[in-house]
């Protein structure tokens, strides 16, 4: 399929770029209340996981998993939500989001109600973290994946 103009995943970054390929790029979303939450953003408007060949499906989910060991490497999150929904944005995208049982939807879905108030000085310390891991996610991104 072929880029669409109207697509959000096709017509801006919809994030902070962490590294950028031909296949895919890598970007943290701008969640207030879930600042480590990143998405693989498949470059070519498909709709569809099976849209990929063989060869880009592995190359996709290697990146899911390169982003899943460093959030757990660098943050020691409680769990890690791995989701490919594309219901609202029918654009291939994988998120990747860290969640810790204090954050205000746990035990719920990031796309959940509010389950409590946010910990503001919780996120504060977690966005003071995420240049280093932004940093780190570039250079692993890089050296598997190819120069940024």
């Amino acid at each position: 399929m072929a880029d669409h103009a109207s697509c959000p995943l096709c017509s801006t970054d919809a994030g902070h770029v962490i590294w950028r390929g031909a296949d895919f790029r890598l970007i943290r979303a701008e969640d207030v209340l879930l600042p480590a939450f990143y998405r693989v953003v498949w470059t070519a408007h498909v709709a569809e996981f099976t849209d990929l060949t063989a060869l880009q499906r592995m190359s996709c989910m290697d990146a899911v998993t390169l982003i899943e060991q460093t959030l757990r490497a660098r943050l020691q999150p409680d769990k890690i939500n791995l989701a490919s929904l594309g219901n609202v944005v029918p654009h291939l995208h994988w998120h990747v989001i860290a969640r810790w049982r204090t954050d205000a939807y746990w035990p719920q879905s990031a796309w959940s109600a509010a389950q409590r108030e946010a910990d503001t000085a919780q996120l504060d310390a977690l966005r003071a973290r995420l240049p280093a891991v932004d940093a780190a996610l570039a250079a692993a991104f890089s050296a598997r994946f190819g120069a940024n």
